[in-house]
């Protein structure tokens, strides 16, 4: 390699020239370096011409890429299938426990919606505030309750009652 180099003051010679002079610079320099044997070292140039060269198929090289390539491709979707996978189920636990918190607060909403109709409907309230409107309690024979027919077989009729009027509603 060192005879293909060129320096600015060697560009008016020939190669031929230079590779020549090259060699007896390294044979001066051999018998410094060693003693004993004296085996002289040369460089020839070589010129190679590839441009005629084209590549041969090789059927076993293009099989094997293929089985590669195929093993790689499988292997690329098994583990896009378990990230797929994985990251579905994280999404999934994220959601179950939202719907958890969530019917935990129905619930209590529920309970507390428990108590407040327990709290409306007792009796002593509803009569409290029934007198406190100016309510009084019915009269025998006012109150007819649909389950108490006196003959079962017999057909019931329908009534049509007249409707109340509220006092701060005039009637038409």
């Amino acid at each position: 390699m060192a005879a293909a180099t060129t320096t600015y003051f060697e560009t008016g010679r020939s190669w031929t020239a230079r590779v020549t002079e090259r060699n007896t610079e390294l044979l001066a320099q051999q018998g410094q370096r060693r003693r004993g044997v004296r085996t002289p070292e040369f460089y020839f140039t070589k010129h190679f011409d590839n441009s005629r060269l084209v590549k041969a198929p090789d059927p076993v090289r293009v099989r094997e890429m293929r089985v590669f390539t195929a093993a790689v491709t499988v292997l690329f979707s098994l583990i896009m299938i378990y990230g797929l996978q994985h990251f579905s189920a994280i999404e999934r636990s994220y959601r179950v426990e939202a719907e958890k918190q969530q019917l935990d607060q129905l619930r209590e909403e529920n309970r507390q919606l428990k108590l407040s109709e327990a709290q409306l409907t007792q009796p002593g309230r509803i009569d409290s505030k029934a007198r406190e409107l100016g309510l009084a309690a019915p009269q025998p024979g006012q109150v007819i309750h649909p389950s108490a027919r006196i003959d079962a077989s017999a057909p019931a009729l329908a009534q049509v009652n007249a409707p109340m009027t509220s006092p701060a509603s005039p009637v038409q």
